[in-house]
């Protein structure tokens, strides 16, 4: 039975590692894939497993044309726009279109759960010294917990581009362990709840790697 996967911010270097991941190694998921400039992904046009979709994700009638039909919808980018507004849009468009699972990626501190020094350092440099309630971030994981959906907030640490997929996952309420993630880590996660979608359901994770635990700084 096929199993239909929507990403939007389809060409976004982590969604091509999830594209990836998928594309070759699991047959049963049709994948549609929502971005400005479909030409980017020029290489996956004519694959039979694939829909690409050219629009806007800020534009509701994109965002129906992707969502319709879907088993789960992958938002592969963090919502920095004011009042979350489009977390509001995937929220009301998936309400709408009765599709249930969503993944939606954010960044870690939305809670003020990073510790130390490296907590002072991302609190500074992602929240201007202070989480405030009102910033995008932290919106966006409020509506979407708030929502009726089944969803996974991906609390994504700073980010290198590593060839490993080492990991801890720490959930909501839980001090946040390591500093930094690679990319490919991200990706893995992302798949595995693809592969099994009541994985992380209705939960807030972070995850990164635990070698990087301590440092004042991110590990790149």
């Amino acid at each position: 039975m096929t199993k239909n996967v929507a990403i939007i911010g389809a060409n976004g270097q982590i969604a091509r590692l999830v594209e990836h991941n998928i594309l070759h190694n699991d047959p049963e998921v049709h994948l549609t894939l929502l971005l400005r400039n479909s030409s980017r992904l020029s290489n996956l046009e004519g694959n039979p497993q694939v829909t690409i979709i050219d629009g806007d994700a800020n534009d509701e009638h994109a965002l129906k044309e992707a969502i319709h039909g879907q088993d789960i919808f992958y938002v592969s980018f963090v919502e920095h726009g004011a009042g979350a507004e489009l977390t509001q849009k995937v929220i009301k468009v998936m309400d709408e279109e009765g599709v249930k699972r969503l993944i939606s990626s954010n960044i870690l501190g939305i809670y003020d759960e990073v510790p130390g020094a490296f907590g002072e350092f991302n609190r500074n440099m992602c929240f201007g010294g202070h989480v405030d309630e009102s910033s995008p971030v932290v919106l966006s994981a409020k509506y979407v917990e708030n929502s009726d959906l089944d969803y996974t907030v991906l609390r994504i640490a700073w980010l290198n581009d590593r060839n490993d997929t080492n990991y801890t996952i720490t959930h909501k309420g839980e001090k946040y362990v390591g500093v930094s993630a690679s990319r490919k880590s991200v990706a893995d996660v992302i798949t595995k709840i693809i592969e099994d979608p009541n994985k992380w359901n209705h939960e807030s994770i972070g995850f990164a790697d635990p070698a990087t635990d301590g440092s004042p700084r991110p590990v790149y």
